[in-house]
């Protein structure tokens, strides 16, 4: 029969044991700047998860596509947004990231993002190679907006020391062009993207053709592709655009337990409705468009839900 001090000391180690269980359901949702989508969506996939992982508490983060791998692969997060080109070249080691992302797994492909360059409506700035001595603004460093815009400024030969560049949110982006003070505003995001909507809301401007600079962009990351901005997107874009493309998608720790990654991934495919309200870049999305291959290896519990739906898909 147990005793009153053996009975009291049961309930004490017990109770030193609650703050670690819980903890184990306490998950770090990397998201994306202010004034990004990221944000929004992150908000709705938090309530979607909590009620399909019983004791989940998932706590949403701001973050950017490079910054949110890094922080994963560092035990910082435990899932998080992320773009296909920067994921690949995470888990490669290539620049800007030091080493190899070992503990990078992906989870689900959710819809195309747009790389896209904005210069007022009457700029002499045709396209990319006429950035030399100008004035841009983008995203701060370690977001992916602004490793594509470093990238692009490459493929014609430029740097940022060709350029005044200025590395700041949407918002403080948006008041640059507005005021006057930037020249160009270059963001990887879905459309119709809300700063942009806000910046042709006070001055007009206009989309920069990107198509000719593909070739160059892919020599320097293969999962770049080329993507139509359909006219009437923006406020006086009367024709369609072509800008450069590359696939958002949701990234997870490795360690994360199968049955949770299999219960966020279904939560995904059984709420697109939901997230539809949330981000119209998600309509329409599938089970199938979820397991595209964007060269990152599922996590387990994302394959068995795609095996399942009768998809093949190469996991971790």
């Amino acid at each position: 029969m147990m005793t009153t001090n053996t009975l009291r000391y049961a309930l004490f180690a017990g109770a030193l044991l609650l703050p670690a269980a819980a903890g184990a359901q306490e998950l770090r949702l990397m998201t994306g700047p202010q004034g990004g989508v990221w944000v929004p969506l992150g908000g709705q996939l938090k309530d979607l998860w909590e009620k399909a992982i019983p004791g989940a508490k998932i706590q949403s983060l701001p973050g950017a596509g490079i910054a949110n791998v890094r922080a994963i692969d560092a035990g910082k997060a435990e899932i998080g947004f992320g773009n296909s080109i920067s994921t690949v070249d995470g888990l490669e080691g290539n620049a800007p990231f030091p080493k190899k992302q070992a503990d990078i797994c992906n989870v689900a492909s959710l819809y195309p993002q747009y790389f896209q360059m904005l210069v007022p409506m009457d700029s002499d700035i045709k396209s990319a190679k006429d950035l030399k001595g100008k004035s841009i603004t983008t995203q701060p460093r370690g977001n992916t907006g602004e490793l594509i815009t470093g990238q692009l400024l490459k493929v014609h030969g430029l740097s940022y020391n060709d350029v005044k560049v200025s590395f700041v949110s949407y918002t403080d982006s948006v008041q640059q062009m507005q005021d006057g003070q930037a020249q160009a505003f270059s963001l990887g995001t879905a459309i119709p993207s809300g700063a942009v909507m806000d910046l042709a809301s006070a001055r007009d401007v206009r989309l920069l053709d990107l198509s000719a600079d593909l070739a160059g962009m892919k020599k320097l990351n293969p999962g770049y592709t080329l993507v139509t901005v359909p006219k009437g997107t923006y406020p006086k874009q009367d024709k369609d655009v072509k800008v450069i493309g590359y696939a958002t998608h949701i990234v997870a720790s490795c360690k994360l337990p199968a049955d949770q990654v299999y219960a966020m991934t279904k939560a995904i495919a059984d709420n697109v409705p939901a997230l539809t309200a949330t981000s119209k870049a998600v309509a329409g999305l599938t089970p199938q468009i979820m397991a595209e291959d964007i060269g990152v290896p599922f996590h387990p519990g994302a394959a068995r839900f795609y095996k399942e739906k009768g998809l093949t898909v190469a996991s971790r």
